[in-house]
This record gives C-alpha cells, sequence and structure tokens, in this order.
C-alpha cells in the first residue's frame, strides 16, 4: 500500500511537472435551435478559439458578427468570409428547426420549449496529436456522438437509433464529419491562433486566494484570472500529496477572457489546526508553483489586482447560460470555417 501511494505521488508530481507545458489550441461551436415563441431567438450560434469568443449569430439578426477584433483580420485572407458564412447558418437555422419539430414528434411531445443543441469541435496540442467531437443533445440531455475511431455514430438512448441507422447507412458521411475535425478544422484553428495569437498565445499567471465562510466550513483555494486555461492545482497535507476529502472544480470562463477555477478542501477544525495544509498551483504563466500555506494565509487574499469571487462566478453563470443555448455547423467548401454537408444532411 506504501509502494503504490509512493508511486501515485511520484506521478502526480510528474503531471504537475509537464502538463502545463502541454499547451493546446481548440476551436469550439455551439448551435441552438429552440421551440418559437419563449422571447428567445429560435436558433443561436457562438464559436469560441481557446475558450474567447469570436462569433455570433441568431436568428433574429440573421447575420454571423465578429466578436472579438483579431477575427477581422480574416477580412484581408478572405473579404466574403463573413456573408458566405452568414448564408450557410441561415440555411442551418432552418435544418434545425425541422429538427426541433422531428424530435418533438418522436419523443410524442406536442407543447412546451424543446432544444436541439450541436456541440463540434477540434484540439490541436503543441506536439502535433489532434482530437475532435461532435455531439448533439435534446432537452439537454445527450442524443448522438461521433465516434472518430470508427466513423460511426454511439446513441445515449433508443429515439436515437433512427437517426444513427440513417447516418450510418450514409458512410461518406461520417467519413467527411471526421476529415472535417481531423483536417479542416485543424487548418482554421491554425489561421484563428495566428490571427490572435498576441491574445492566444499570451500568458497571464493566476491570482491566488484561500477562502472560507467560518472555521468549520470547506476551504476554497480559487485561481481566477489567469490565461491560457491549463492550470493545475493539489492540496497537500504536511507536505504529502491529497487524495481524499479534495473536490476539484471545472475551469470556467471569467468575462475579460482569461479563467478561474477552484479546489475544495473539505477538514474539520481541529485537522486544520493540528497539520500544515498548503494548495499548490502549477500554472504557465509562473516559472514556479505557487504555494499558499493555510496558517499564512487563511482568509487573506494573494495577488494584485480586483478580486470578487461571486461576481467573477455570478458572470460565468450567465456565460454559460448562453453556451448552453448555442451550437454548430460548418461548410463544405475549402475556404469555409463551416461545412455544408453537415448543414445540409444533418436533418434528425
Amino acid at each position: 500500500l506504501l509502494r503504490a501511494r509512493y508511486c501515485f505521488n511520484v506521478l502526480i508530481k510528474i503531471m504537475v511537472w509537464f502538463f502545463p507545458f502541454t499547451v493546446s489550441h481548440s476551436p469550439r461551436y455551439f448551435y441552438t435551435a429552440v421551440t418559437p415563441g419563449i422571447h428567445f431567438p429560435e436558433f443561436t450560434a457562438v464559436g469560441l478559439v481557446d475558450g474567447q469568443q469570436f462569433m455570433y449569430y441568431d436568428s433574429n439578426i440573421k447575420k454571423r458578427i465578429p466578436k472579438t477584433a483579431w477575427i477581422k483580420k480574416v477580412d484581408d485572407d478572405d473579404p466574403d468570409y463573413w456573408n458566405r458564412n452568414t448564408e450557410i447558418q441561415q440555411r442551418t437555422q432552418e435544418i434545425f428547426k425541422d429538427n426541433v419539430a422531428t424530435l418533438m414528434q418522436r419523443f410524442n411531445q406536442t407543447e412546451g420549449v424543446h432544444t436541439v443543441q450541436l456541440m463540434y469541435g477540434c484540439e490541436l496540442d503543441d506536439d502535433g496529436t489532434k482530437r475532435g467531437s461532435m455531439q448533439y443533445s435534446y432537452d439537454g440531455e445527450d442524443f448522438i456522438s461521433l465516434d472518430l475511431n470508427t466513423h460511426t455514430w454511439t446513441v445515449a438512448n433508443d429515439k436515437a437509433k433512427i437517426t444513427k441507422h440513417m447516418w450510418d447507412s450514409d458512410v461518406g458521411y461520417s467519413v467527411w464529419q471526421n476529415n472535417y475535425l481531423e483536417n479542416t478544422c485543424i487548418e482554421w484553428l491554425q489561421k484563428y491562433v495566428a490571427y490572435g495569437r498576441d491574445t492566444l498565445q499570451r500568458k497571464v499567471p493566476p491570482e491566488m486566494a484561500l477562502i472560507q465562510k467560518d472555521s468549520s466550513s470547506p476551504v476554497l483555494c480559487h485561481a481566477t484570472g489567469f490565461f491560457p486555461s491549463e492550470i493545475l492545482i493539489s492540496w497537500q497535507k504536511d507536505g504529502e500529496d491529497m487524495h481524499e476529502n479534495v473536490e476539484l472544480r471545472q475551469t470556467l470562463p471569467n468575462q475579460d477572457g482569461t479563467f478561474q477555477k477552484g479546489s475544495i478542501l473539505t477538514a474539520s477544525p481541529e485537522e486544520l489546526d493540528k497539520n500544515d495544509y498548503t494548495c499548490v498551483v502549477h500554472h504557465s504563466g509562473r516559472e514556479k508553483d505557487l504555494v499558499l500555506r493555510m496558517a499564512d494565509h487563511r482568509f487573506q487574499k494573494t495577488g494584485g489586482g480586483s478580486f470578487s469571487v461571486i461576481t467573477g462566478v455570478a458572470v460565468v453563470v450567465l456565460l454559460l447560460v448562453l453556451i448552453v443555448c448555442v451550437g454548430f455547423c460548418v461548410s463544405r467548401r475549402k475556404n469555409n470555417d463551416t461545412f455544408n454537408k453537415t448543414c445540409m444532411d444533418s436533418r434528425l
């Protein structure tokens, strides 16, 4: 048992040393179609690169628009980029509208608010490793997703089997989707990173704080304001890595394009008093790990700048509500970052 624990601790230390330097970039697209009559656009699209929104479209404005300064550089290489992709997404809007009606009928639903969502994207590590994903959901539940290894679709429920049979029967469709995620998407990612190099490749170290409501409450080790999003937060007790009574929270976006993340330690007041607890943070924006000792930093803020957990979380919640209500589609034409076959043939 001691040997296993030792090996595990060594593995954790190796991950802490190397993980942040495996820098990756990724575009993510989110499309959402909703039933009409709820004072929300029936179709919405959002595109992000490394967590930063760069484009937006909805059925009210009927136009794809830039959401960050660096993406406007695409006009120099491709003056028709925005008009072309606007036309594609207008067609996609109609398909997703039909998809909502199709799934409502399939689930025997005649009223209520319902949503069809599509999320897709690709990822490129600095070592050349590529990954891609494409997943549909209905009413917030997984519906069907693409298996990049088998070029087939994986269903999450029986209702999706009809769609799977239809799409698996068209082998070229799945192969084309794979080609987009593994090649075309990566090509556009590299262009986007080049356009936004100063923003997307910057390194901003985190601001840190240990937060505890009272002596009997869990302790939050909170990092905010950092970029890129890769970060490791771990707890140690008397110099030993902890793997129990620790909850690592999801990395979330801030309004300014940076990120925040937290790790929660649950320990009794007696344990906190008699042991040396430390939070260790590793990020590429710092040459050395940042170590916060409970004895030195309890209830205190470290680092400069403004810090508001409540405000930050509130902003993130609003962002996530928007993102949850959005999805993806791409065009088959060589110069598009969207993909006509998906738009024209992705009827559920």
